[in-house]
């Protein structure tokens, strides 16, 4: 008699094309049985032979490139009948348990079919298969089938039902499958409102790539919200989405047909192009040749000599840059400093002012998000925004006890992290609190969350900063659902979700953390932002930081950096000119009676761009930090230790700052400069890593998303006996704050 055994998958195995993998598995192996989706996965019954061992093992070693298995159980049940193996319907009888999976980039045989005259999806659109096509953004509940999606208001035409009923098809049980004929329409309409006429659905596309080489902005729908796109060649045309998007400076990201044209126009390296051409397909900044800066519109990176490029994420967007063949600006559709906008009537509302036309469609996306952002020091990748493709799984992180905890994060660069689970959800990246659109985001999100996983938390977690509208927020929601809320200091939750991704919580030798960034509220009152930790045994101490010096008219001092040089220059009046005389008496009367002190790194480097004429007033965060950078990749020579290996117990800034100021006068060239203070910083955590005697130095903060410090600090490691750890799926700006905050309270003692 045949025993029937129960085999439960865990994991990102839904939405993957997991259960017509396993189908198919069966067939090869004559099985009987079923498989569906469920709650904690992928659940299957199957009558066992002597084959059984051989379908477990290609189940675990052979699955789609997609599907992520984190655990799987296999155990007899009493004995079942089955005349096939088929795949059924869905059952949730219990709490989701699973990972929510990330959307994926259109993938290479839709790219074909989409291309092909002879196909039936031809310049469909929204083409997608098992493998490829959004996922997260479209979910409404789990499991994830196309009933719980905003797909379902599409009913698949005869010919996909044919498709996705027929196991040797790439469509067979594909829950986004679509076409012309059943699927999502578009509709080109003006900046009025008013329809425009194009022979037919296919033609939509090429009226919009001749509106776009005449110059317009086009507001497109993609399949993870609105884009704003203009011809990235045309000055006047990216000066007027400049002027209408209100965003002096910030650099656009480009999108570019293929990757051809990508590496003709760019150095991109093999860990490059292996992050453009993956599912994730985000943004990454790239080295641009000297013929693309000639090439390009000035104002798309004005200042800079690397770009955000990307390849097309969906059909929509292959199509188009098909049709045009030219670079396109393809930034986040929103005012800027807003959040990225999804519904159509949102963005007639509030993209009325910047777009000539809109490209619309009907599919609802439930969970709009950016694309991610990334760059590389040789094989470390260094996560600038985590967002599509990437959010809202962290399989790296696994919460230690079964609390439901879910920790607010920070103020600037906002995420929420929640344990409703086994897993760890980390939200993908929101933007400033202070917006109230973006605050709007961030509570439906939060809300939504609460909804599709039926679990409210137990224990909330905040930021120490009183003023953080998520510290604000947290407390609220404390109260009303009667639960415990924790505070956790700025830096230590940076310290600790890196500790986190790293799995060294449990770890017996001593680990150095150092936290660089802006700003963040110290145990002490002052404003922390360059600081050295030590973890060991479950407490986290702090050791040293930068010396303090003066913070200078509140949140201004962020925004223009001058202050911070006028904080640390001595005498003032080697900057005076900087200044008009009314503003030079203010600060100097506000120096003599400072408030408040920071150990800022990130006011550090605002200093010294101030004071390499770089930068005075930014347009936008990290601005300084980012074209000081730019002015240090310039130099290729042998750098200058300002500190000239002086001992130290705290690293003395103004010290740093003085020296630079004499060799600045002496007739050194800047770049030397930017790229002596970025090697000097480098060489501060090697000489903290020795006066410590720790090996293991886990580095996060804002600071670090830096690739020339990166860089210097991994050149570094090969000569000294050091173990650097940096983010792997989290930024190491701020958006990490809500993982450490979740970490710090389930690890660490106080």
């Amino acid at each position: 008699m045949l025993k029937t055994y129960k085999i439960q998958v865990g994991g990102q195995v839904q939405g993957v094309g997991f259960r017509p993998f396993v189908f198919n598995l069966a067939q090869k192996y004559q099985l009987k049985g079923t498989v569906s989706n469920n709650a904690n996965g992928v659940l299957i019954y199957v009558n066992g032979t002597s084959e059984l061992m051989n379908f477990m093992e290609d189940i675990l070693e052979k699955a789609p490139d997609a599907a992520i298995i984190q655990n799987h159980t296999m155990e007899e049940m009493e004995s079942m009948e089955f005349e096939n193996f088929s795949i059924i319907p869905s059952q949730k009888t219990t709490k989701i348990a699973i990972p929510l999976t990330a959307d994926f980039a259109i993938c290479n045989s839709c790219k074909t079919e989409i291309q092909d005259p002879r196909n039936r999806r031809y310049r469909y659109p929204f083409t997608t298969c098992t493998q490829c096509g959004p996922r997260y953004a479209i979910t409404q509940k789990f499991p994830f089938e196309r009933a719980h999606t905003s797909m379902n208001q599409f009913t698949m035409c005869e010919s996909c039902v044919v498709e996705y009923e027929n196991p040797k098809d790439s469509r067979f049980h594909s829950q986004t499958n679509s076409c012309e004929d059943c699927g999502i329409t578009m509709q080109l309409l003006s900046n009025s409102g008013e329809p425009v006429s194009a022979e037919n659905e296919k033609a939509i596309l090429s009226t919009v790539a001749s509106f776009l080489k005449d110059g317009a902005i086009v507001a497109l729908k993609n399949t993870s919200g609105y884009l704003l796109c203009v011809d990235a060649t045309n000055p006047e045309a990216v000066k007027k989405l400049r002027q209408r998007k209100q965003r002096p400076t910030k650099p656009f990201a480009l999108l570019y047909p293929n990757m051809e044209k990508i590496h003709e126009a760019y150095e991109v390296s093999k860990h490059e192009q292996n992050a453009l051409e993956s599912r994730v397909c985000p943004i990454v900044l790239l080295d641009a040749k000297q013929q693309t800066k000639e090439h390009l519109a000035e104002e798309v990176a004005p200042g800079l000599d690397h770009y955000g490029v990307m390849l097309p994420s969906s059909a929509l967007l292959t199509l188009l840059s098909i049709e045009v063949q030219i670079p396109l600006v393809a930034t986040s559709g929103n005012i800027h400093g807003s959040p990225i906008l999804s519904s159509e009537k949102e963005a007639r509302e509030k993209l009325n002012v910047v777009a000539d036309y809109f490209l619309n469609h009907n599919l609802e996306i439930v969970f709009p998000q950016d694309d991610s952002v990334m760059h590389f020091a040789d094989k470390q990748r260094i996560l600038l925004r985590r967002s599509r493709g990437l959010a809202p799984n962290l399989m790296g992180y696994t919460p230690k006890t079964s609390e439901k905890v879910l920790a607010m994060g920070a103020h600037l660069k906002s995420t929420l992290a929640f344990t409703p689970n086994g897993h760890t959800y980390v939200s993908p990246y929101f933007g400033n609190l202070d917006s109230y659109e973006v605050l709007q985001r961030y509570t439906d999100t939060l809300q939504r969350y609460t909804q599709l996983f039926e679990e409210l938390p137990e224990m909330v977690v905040v930021d120490k900063h009183p003023a953080y509208q998520s510290t604000i927020l947290g407390k609220e929601l404390a109260t009303n659902w009667e639960v415990s809320v924790i505070e956790v200091q700025h830096h230590k939750a940076h310290f600790a979700s890196v500790l986190a991704e790293h799995d060294l919580f449990e770890t017996t030798t001593p680990v150095l953390g150092v936290i660089w960034d802006g700003t963040g509220l110290g145990d002490d009152g002052m404003i922390w932002g360059g600081e050295f930790f030590v973890y060991e045994n479950h407490q986290m101490d702090r050791k040293a930081h930068f010396e303090y010096f003066d913070t200078l008219a509140g949140d201004k001092m962020a925004k223009e950096p001058r202050l911070s040089l006028f904080s640390l220059v001595a005498p003032e009046t080697e900057v005076e000119d900087k200044f008009s005389k009314g503003e030079f008496k203010i600060y100097q009367k506000l120096k003599e009676n400072p408030k408040l002190k920071t150990s800022s790194v990130g006011r550090l480097f605002d200093a010294v761009a101030s004071l390499l004429e770089v930068l005075d007033v930014s347009t936008y965060e990290g601005e300084a930090a980012l074209l000081l950078e730019n002015l240090a990749w310039q130099y290729r020579g042998e750098c200058i230790d300002l500190l000239e290996r002086k001992s130290f117990e705290n690293v003395p800034s103004k010290t740093i700052i003085d020296r630079l100021l004499t060799l600045k006068n002496q007739g050194e060239l800047k770049a030397k400069l930017a790229a002596s203070f970025i090697y000097t910083l480098a060489g501060v955590v090697i000489k903290m890593a020795k006066t410590f005697e720790i090996s293991t130095i886990a580095c996060s903060g804002g600071v670090f998303q830096n690739r020339l410090l990166v860089q210097t600090l991994l050149d570094m490691t090969k000569e000294n006996d050091i173990n650097f750890l940096f983010h792997k799926e989290m930024s190491s700006n701020d958006e990490n704050i809500a993982l450490g905050q979740l970490a710090y309270y389930q690890n660490i003692k106080e």
